[in-house]
């Protein structure tokens, strides 16, 4: 009976069966609750609906959807097919294709079929969290891991357009290049790269104008200018980042976020000085885990749904491990119970609220394991310290 119930729950196709069907499942309950239960949905097809009538996609629209648009004008693309099905189809296939993007992400990554369902049941509450805010996330998280595993397949044109996917959506998907040093044909990826990102320029283009697509992307660059200020307020949902963690318990807004990212980016950079380990596929997976923790650590615009992304580096890096120390078990646990669970029932509101919530405390895992994922990719041998099967 074990042995049949280890067999059950390592079976990839069974975990990412139940990704899907709570996809579907959470965006029809979101459904049913009322618009105002899935704004963020209403805002996303409006994007697409604006563009048609070439009216200003971040303008907000009180009596539609509350909050603003902060996607840029390319997501149209990706919604329309969406937003022209009524919600109660639409959004729960949305959800869909979003899980869909990140399980055949996971399916991808060169281990084995274990390891790769453990990733997922890791993952899984982070997953919820983020599958019923129906956003993008999800799917930018298996862009990202993509992006790397088509690196490692040379196939350099697929790694290209995943990472132009998410960076003309949300901007900071351009983190996928933190690949760039393991391509193998460097010349037919920057083809690639150039060819795609002018036809993603101009697509929008095409079912508007030219002027208009080009109007939108100086907006998108307003837009995502405002509400970087917006998200450095103690009191935003947002800014669950190092900075925000400083900023909230210093009770100082003021402080900038260069004063963390450029010296972030640096600490980022020093294994990249390790080139003899290019070559090996576990220091290549620990790049993206790093990368997957850097992007969310060190953006204001970081909140609870855009964990997916960081806690998906977290358990790639956890399921690698050749030897699970009490400490890096201690790091698994810390991160799912106050980064996964810290924003579910488990916790009284009052704690969410006053702690968690108040000092960003849900990134204070996730920071802790980005500095031992650097300090691994600085000294292992990762020929011999970390197992793909």
């Amino acid at each position: 009976m074990k042995e049949k119930f280890l067999k059950l729950i390592s079976n990839p196709k069974i975990i990412f069966g139940i990704y899907l069907l709570l996809s579907f499942v959470s965006a029809l309950a979101k459904y049913f609750r009322g618009p105002q239960a899935y704004n963020n949905y209403l805002l996303f097809k409006n994007v697409f609906l604006s563009s048609l009538k070439k009216e200003n996609i971040f303008q907000q629209h009180p009596d539609l959807f509350f909050d603003a648009n902060h996607y840029g004008v390319f997501f149209g693309i990706l919604i329309a097919p969406f937003a022209l099905l009524p919600d109660w189809l639409g959004m729960p296939l949305w959800n869909v294709a979003n899980a869909l993007v990140f399980v055949f992400a996971l399916s991808k990554l060169p281990i084995s079929n274990v390891k790769k369902s453990f990733v997922a049941w890791l993952c899984l509450q982070e997953f919820i969290t983020a599958a019923l805010s129906v956003q993008f996330n999800i799917a930018l998280t298996g862009l990202l891991v993509l992006s790397m595993v088509y690196i490692y397949e040379n196939k350099e044109t697929k790694s290209a357009l995943a990472i132009l996917i998410g960076f003309f959506v949300k901007i900071y998907g351009i983190v996928g290049l933190s690949g760039f040093f393991f391509i193998k044909n460097k010349m037919k990826f920057i083809i690639s790269f150039v060819v795609i990102f002018i036809v993603f320029l101009i697509l929008p283009m095409l079912y508007s104008n030219v002027h208009f697509g080009l109007q939108s992307y100086n907006d998108w660059y307003i837009s995502l200018t405002g509400k970087n200020l917006e998200n450095e307020s103690l009191t935003s949902m947002q800014d669950f980042s190092i900075m925000g963690i400083v900023r909230r318990i210093l009770g100082d807004a003021s402080i900038s976020s260069l004063y963390f990212i450029l010296p972030g980016i640096v600490i980022f950079a020093l294994p990249y000085l390790r080139i003899k380990q290019y070559k090996e596929v576990a220091f290549q997976l620990m790049i993206l885990c790093s990368t997957l923790l850097f992007l969310v650590l060190f953006s204001s615009s970081s909140e609870s749904p855009t964990f997916i992304i960081a806690v998906t580096g977290v358990m790639i890096w956890f399921i690698i491990q050749k030897e699970k120390t009490p400490f890096v078990i201690f790091l698994l646990f810390f991160v799912l119970i106050l980064t996964c669970f810290s924003t579910s029932d488990l916790f009284p509101k009052f704690i969410k609220e006053n702690y968690i919530q108040k000092y960003s405390l849900k990134a204070l895992p996730c920071v802790i394991v980005w500095f031992r994922v650097i300090y691994e990719l600085l000294v292992k041998d990762f020929s011999k310290d970390y197992s793909l099967n």
